[in-house]
């Protein structure tokens, strides 16, 4: 009599969510191609990393030091920068030490950059691009537009902009939540996740502008009495999808905020990585005026088949690889 095998050979997915996956990935390609914008394809191991101090990138184990990628921002803006125009990429990106039930180490992130598009225009295209594929799923579903400082008013009653470490550290006593001692960005981070997302209207599709310059990432800042970051991140529901930039063209700006990441990984006693020079002769010879946006394509899977575990969208996630 045999044994059954053992059950960690068989794809975590069903073979319904496969098919899913499958007509998703043509529907994004179908519409990108009614809007004439390019797929194209970058490098998937480079010689640079993602000085990101929130992000740890996979290193290669050769004579040569390469990284796989964390996304393909770097070649794609190299792209833009050598006159391509409107580009997009669908593939798969890797992230050391993210798992659990919205992360796997290894994931599928479309990633799409707009010339002469402004970037809450552009979050509109990414509404446009889930009521394509959602198809009925989302149709019925409203959108809503709030700047990341309304967002909080809205929820905590504090101005991220002007509230300080005590003001947190008085909102979060008062709602009941422990944390150890952290500075205002990290406060920030910790309501959005522990309090914010959780109480987003689960039928609607929420975009967040304007994020405070401390969170600029590649995004270009913009200047006025409380500076911010013309960033946006997209919500399905309580999900976030993807994350959006105006983007930043200035060289010298870009390697002092690339400077400043190792920095801080430093002092964490992360390894400290190669920046990314090509890139930055990028921006020198001049970026055209765009804006991009990544998004999480086995999310949006997940949320149009109504799962709760990203396992459940990809054949053969890291404990299966």
């Amino acid at each position: 009599m045999s044994l059954e095998p053992p059950a960690d050979w068989r794809p975590s997915a069903s073979r319904q969510a496969l098919e899913a996956r499958a007509r998703l990935l043509a529907n994004i390609r179908e519409f990108f191609s009614s809007r004439l914008v390019l797929e194209v394809e970058t490098p998937i191991v480079s010689s640079a990393g993602n000085t990101d101090p929130n992000i740890t990138s996979f290193r290669t184990d050769s004579e040569r030091t390469g990284y796989l990628r964390t996304s393909p921002e770097y070649p794609m803006k190299r792209l833009l920068a050598a006159g391509l125009g409107d580009i997009y990429e669908l593939g798969r990106v890797f992230r050391d030490a993210e798992s659990g039930q919205w992360h796997n180490t290894e994931f599928t992130l479309l990633e799409w950059y707009r010339c002469g598009m402004s970037y809450l225009e552009l979050a509109d295209e990414v509404i446009d691009l889930l009521r394509f594929c959602g198809k009925e799923s989302f149709s019925s579903w409203p959108s809503e537009r709030l700047s990341y400082r309304e967002l909080f008013l809205r929820h905590t009653g504090l101005d991220p902009l002007l509230a300080e470490e005590s003001d947190w550290e008085g909102l979060a006593l008062e709602r009941g939540i422990r944390a150890a001692k952290m500075n205002v960005q990290q406060w920030m981070d910790l309501f959005i996740t522990h309090l914010i997302q959780p109480a987003l209207d689960p039928e609607t599709i929420t975009v967040v502008y304007d994020y405070p310059a401390g969170q600029a990432a590649l995004a270009r800042i913009r200047q006025g009495d409380e500076p911010v970051a013309e960033r946006f991140e997209v919500y399905i529901g309580q999900v976030e999808l993807a994350n959006g930039y105006q983007e930043l063209g200035d060289a010298t700006e870009q390697r002092r905020r690339f400077e400043k990441e190792n920095s801080l990984r430093g002092i964490r006693g992360d390894d400290i990585l190669p920046i990314d020079e090509r890139l930055l002769k990028s921006l020198d010879h001049g970026l055209p005026e765009c804006s991009g946006v990544a998004l999480g394509v086995d999310r949006l899977l997940m949320k149009l088949l109504e799962l709760d575990s990203i396992q459940s969208v990809i054949a053969f996630p890291r404990d299966r690889a």
